[in-house]
């Protein structure tokens, strides 16, 4: 889908902090990588035997690059990402801004796509646009069967919490990166825009997948 640029102010609750970010306009995928997509591109489905068109979950945020770079090859355009060596921290893998594949969001990104210019706590009603512990009965769900937000994205509150690029805090928790959007195992308050989480890059949760970004 097609994501107009613009500026968000994001703000982390544990410490109070806020800044702005200012975002071009971008590509991102309309409902999270489903199965189905990562068995194709990978010969393997990792998590629970779900349907093909479940969100893959299970993939720590290094196997969502790498996916990303598969992806991208596979299709003829330019790999993101390059790593160099053993590095389970993730800290020597460099995103080309250049690259025409297959990317993760940024942190900014996923929240202004998220929002789609609503300012509110979500951009709908929680049962209406989310997979979350009051609806879900206990597993993730098709994506793509919740209603859209503003811009056609599916699934952007709840289903599967998704990773994004950026690193969480560099100075106060190193490797760890960031993962957005709440999951089908999480209450409201776990199922809100500006809900921010984090993890080492080696994570792997059966709640926490991705979805696909592109620049233009």
């Amino acid at each position: 889908m097609e994501i107009p640029g613009g500026k968000i102010l994001l703000h982390d609750e544990g410490t109070g902090t806020r800044w702005k970010a200012e975002i071009d306009p971008f590509l991102l995928a309309p409902y999270p990588v489903t199965r189905e997509l990562y068995l194709s591109v990978t010969g393997r489905a990792p998590g629970a035997e779900t349907g093909p068109r479940v969100p893959v979950t299970e993939v720590s945020w290094l196997d969502a690059v790498a996916f990303c770079d598969l992806l991208s090859l596979s299709e003829g355009l330019t790999p993101c990402y390059a790593a160099s060596g053993d590095d389970p921290d993730g800290l020597e893998v460099v995103r080309d801004p250049r690259a025409d594949g297959y990317r993760l969001p940024t942190e900014a990104e996923w929240e202004h796509a998220c929002r789609a210019g609503d300012l509110g706590v979500r951009h709908g009603e929680l049962d209406e646009i989310a997979w979350h512990r009051g609806n879900s009965g206990g597993g993730p769900h098709e994506a793509g069967t919740r209603a859209p937000n503003a811009w056609g994205l599916h699934d952007m509150i709840g289903n599967v919490w998704e990773w994004c690029q950026d690193r969480y805090d560099p100075e106060v928790y190193g490797p760890y990166r960031v993962f957005r959007g709440g999951g089908w195992s999480d209450p409201p308050r776990g199922c809100r825009a500006s809900c921010r989480r984090k993890s080492h890059p080696t994570l792997r949760l059966d709640d926490l997948g991705f979805r696909l970004a592109r620049s233009r």
